[in-house]
């Protein structure tokens, strides 16, 4: 693997996002929220599809969860369909979650060569940029390596990036699996391990996606997600069929590291604060106890 430009000297400063969730996580539980705002959750909630009724549905699921969950996870496409006024509306919720110290996790899964990839990482992980997050989704299916601007601003910024590693969608498998135990998904592991070897710590900043439901692929595959000594954004929670007892199970020793991600079954409790509180506080009682 090619030496990374990050040195220690240029996150100088600079808590590293690793350190930040490994703490969030100790103090409140391993609960990721996603805020999805789809139409048919919108229509639910008494909302319009319209930027409007998007911004009401974002701010108020972050009032309701912003104290209780680890980290929320706006969806990006979510807001890019209503155009200038969605992404609008998506800077205002991570200016709020920042105001309020509430970790964002943009899943955006950009993934691009050169000037392309260093553009996108400028827009999510800059300070000043107006789509900043605490982190964002990449794709690396160019290869790991494409990653590079977006693994070295975030270093620079004290940042973190959730790299696509295993998927539970059927078709995921058809480039993830293959290889067997020299897979896809065991390279970009392994990648991964090597970078947060740049970070001190008990987690570092690059982590992986791992979808909640992919049952024996870990074993199947020999990946070491506990070496990899980075945060695991696990999505499936929930409405996607996987229970807080299903991810200790398919996790095994890297359950510590793991941010289990519940989007429909919480959003559906809204409109509610309260029922929203009580759905994410379920959630998170369920990871804790499992």
């Amino acid at each position: 693997m090619p030496e990374s430009s990050f040195t220690p000297a240029v996150a100088a400063g600079r808590e590293s996002f690793g350190s930040r969730l490994g703490a969030v996580m100790a103090a409140r539980g391993p609960l990721c929220v996603g805020i999805d705002p789809h139409p048919v959750l919108l229509k639910s909630w008494g909302l319009d599809d319209d930027a409007a009724g998007l911004r009401r549905f974002s701010l108020t699921v972050l009032e309701a969860v912003g104290s209780l969950a680890a980290a929320v996870k706006p969806q990006v496409a979510l807001y890019e369909r209503h155009g200038s006024a969605g992404l609008a509306v998506l800077e205002e919720l991570l200016a709020v979650a920042r105001d309020e110290s509430v970790l964002t996790i943009a899943d955006a899964k950009r993934g691009d060569i050169g000037s392309t990839m260093a553009a996108y990482a400028d827009a999510w992980l800059r300070d000043g940029s107006a789509l900043a997050a605490d982190s964002v989704t990449l794709s690396p299916y160019l290869g790991f390596e494409s990653l590079r601007p977006a693994l070295d601003l975030a270093a620079e910024y004290g940042r973190g990036v959730f790299v696509l590693a295993l998927t539970s969608n059927p078709e995921g498998a058809s480039v993830q699996h293959v290889g067997g135990t020299d897979s896809v998904a065991r390279r970009i592991t392994d990648a991964a391990a090597a970078e947060n070897g740049r970070y001190e710590g008990p987690l570092g900043s690059v982590g992986l996606v791992v979808g909640a439901t992919v049952g024996s692929a870990l074993t199947d595959l020999q990946l070491d997600l506990a070496a990899v000594r980075g945060p695991i954004l696990a999505p499936g929670l929930g409405a996607q069929g996987a229970t807080p007892a299903d991810l200790r199970r398919t996790f095994g020793a890297a359950y510590p590291q793991v941010l289990g991600t519940s989007s429909r079954e919480i959003l559906a409790a809204g409109p509610g604060i309260k029922g929203l509180q009580g759905a994410a506080q379920r959630t998170l009682d369920g990871l804790r106890e499992s």
